[in-house]
């Protein structure tokens, strides 16, 4: 399916957006002020900005505890998932989940989740619900490299396979599960090929091409809303940064970040492709740096500057009683 030049425009907002959101995270964390672990999503930007390209305001996205990128390609609003990671009032979960725990069901994303493959589970009852209630709606779950190893992980392709459930598996294959490498802990080292072992389709794409990851993923959902069940999607990409912020990332090959950037960044990718092969130019995209900049400025300021939760907020939402203004 091709996208319009517009479309390929907010594309590339939501990819730099991202970017930039992440590198300033990268900085603001030195100062103190952010509550427990972030998780970096710089590098990875087109998987998820291509994921949600393809979805409709019917259909659901599960994600991973390196939540910030996926919620932004969702459409949660920034400053909602910037006060969120700050566990400031204004949050999306009323600063209450913080960093790894972005939900907002206004925009169809179910959550991240930090226990590693759950999502994948998870999205099994969400595309379930979706074709018991013919919603036309299907789900699509993110997982990392390392989540292929977990059991959970293997019951629910199972599961997803046998009752053809409209659901889409991307594993994000970052090349690192925390500090463990994709290429030492995982059997076979290609995780799309055990799709087989499920009697789905298997599908490997390069993560740095937005283009190539939007086409595999619109694949796969056009067979899921069909009726014709799952498919795996291994997008083979690379983080910036450490598994957390403060990670040391000793098992890192030297330069191995800085070659990759430099090769086979998805902005610089993204930025190649549509230059030379749409009506579009330079200029348009330099324009949308030049705001994206500004908006992260005052996204920031805004967020450390939010109020956290009042005191009386701490036994709210425990039980279901509690949630019916939610």
């Amino acid at each position: 399916m091709m996208q319009s030049s517009d479309q390929l425009l907010l594309a590339y907002r939501k990819m730099r957006t991202i970017r930039e959101f992440e590198d300033r995270m990268h900085l603001e964390f030195t100062r103190g002020d952010v509550p427990g672990f972030v998780h970096l999503y710089a590098g990875q930007e087109a998987s998820a900005v291509a994921v949600c390209a393809n979805l409709t305001d019917r259909d659901v996205l599960l994600n991973t505890h390196r939540a910030h990128g996926p919620a932004i390609a969702r459409g949660s609003d920034i400053y909602a998932v910037a006060k969120e990671i700050y566990c400031r009032q204004g949050g999306i979960c009323r600063g209450r989940g913080g960093s790894a725990h972005l939900h907002d069901v206004s925009v169809g994303l179910w959550g991240a989740n930090s226990g590693v493959g759950s999502g994948v589970a998870l999205g099994c009852g969400a595309a379930l619900a979706a074709r018991n209630r013919g919603t036309g709606g299907i789900a699509v779950a993110l997982a990392g490299d390392g989540a292929i190893n977990q059991g959970v992980v293997s019951e629910a392709l199972n599961m997803a396979s046998i009752w053809k459930l409209p659901l889409v598996i991307v594993f994000e294959n970052n090349g690192y599960a925390e500090a463990t490498g994709a290429d030492y802990a995982i059997a076979g080292k290609d995780i799309y090929k055990r799709a087989a072992a499920f009697d789905m389709p298997g599908i490997m794409v390069e993560g740095h091409d937005y283009f190539a990851v939007y086409d595999a993923v619109g694949k796969a959902v056009t067979r899921a809303r069909s009726g014709d069940g799952p498919t795996i999607i291994e997008v083979k990409q690379l983080r910036y940064y450490g598994h957390f912020e403060g990670d040391a990332q000793s098992y890192r090959p030297r330069g191995e970040v800085e070659q990759y950037r430099q090769d086979k960044d998805c902005l610089k990718t993204f930025r190649s492709i549509f230059i030379a092969e749409t009506p579009g130019n330079a200029a348009q995209l330099d324009a949308i740096d030049r705001e994206v900049m500004s908006l992260i400025d005052d996204v920031y300021a805004q967020a450390r500057a939010a109020a956290f939760p009042a005191d009386d907020e701490f036994m709210h939402y425990i039980y279901a009683s509690d949630c019916q203004e939610s």
